[in-house]
């Protein structure tokens, strides 16, 4: 229930603080004011907005843009090797200089709509742009989620629309000129699996006998194998060597 705690200012005159709890029981402050009646209305509105699920501490929102993104949100963003690796050079490259020194509460859809029209005007492409707003979109799905940030920045920005590339096909002489050139018989092997079944470098050359099941002729991919830069891969040794909560 809000109520108004009074004390006595340095002036000598009385002063208010309307104070709630949050859903744990701790006491906060919806601000200090000169009349009792303010300051109980300020603390019933901060319960209204913990009744409506905006219930987070308001100071968590005032971290800067880079230390929540370096700090809390990449660290533990369960995301493959390699997307780690592309999303620590985009958020690098792209979206921290832009951003890193903004509060997370602070960050509105018109500065979001600044940096992507920032980003057509220095020539980059719209495929990279669509990177880099899912990545800037992922953060912040996860800072409202965590109630950091009562507003999803990215919702309703528009982006250039990133044409699709016509997929290339080889042509069945074009893989007879190719499979001739393969003088290893195991690596014609390879090369038929692969035209065959649409399997991945990563995925066929990480195959195991026991996925090969000759009695029904079936292929069970399982595993693939990428290529990560040594900075991802200590930090896969880091987190293996942690107890890390089970993504939600």
């Amino acid at each position: 229930m809000a109520y108004a705690r009074k004390r006595i200012g340095k002036d000598g005159k009385p002063r208010y603080t309307g104070c709630y709890l949050d859903l744990q029981g701790r006491e906060r402050s919806a601000g200090t004011f000169g009349e009792k009646r303010r300051a109980e209305r300020a603390a019933q509105e901060a319960e209204f907005r913990q009744r409506e699920g905006r219930v987070g501490d308001p100071k968590r929102g005032k971290q800067r843009f880079r230390e929540y993104v370096v700090g809390t949100w990449f660290p533990h963003h369960v995301v493959e090797a390699k997307t780690r690796e592309t999303y620590r050079y985009n958020l690098h490259a792209h979206i921290l200089p832009w951003f890193g020194t903004t509060r997370m509460s602070e960050i509105m859809p018109g500065d979001v709509r600044e940096w992507v029209t920032d980003q057509v005007n220095r020539g980059m492409s719209p495929q990279t742009i669509d990177k880099n707003m899912t990545i800037l979109s992922a953060i912040f799905t996860t800072a409202l989620n965590d109630q950091i940030t009562f507003l999803h920045p990215c919702k309703g920005v528009k982006i250039p629309v990133a044409p699709k590339k016509p997929l290339r096909i080889i042509t069945s002489e074009q893989f007879d000129a190719i499979y001739q050139n393969v003088k290893v018989v195991s690596l014609q092997l390879l090369v038929e699996l692969d035209i065959e079944s649409g399997m991945r470098w990563g995925e066929i050359t990480e195959m195991r006998p026991r996925d090969l099941d000759f009695a029904n002729s079936i292929v069970t991919v399982s595993r693939a194998v990428v290529e990560v830069t040594p900075e991802d891969r200590r930090n896969q040794a880091v987190m293996a060597t942690h107890d890390f909560p089970a993504a939600r």
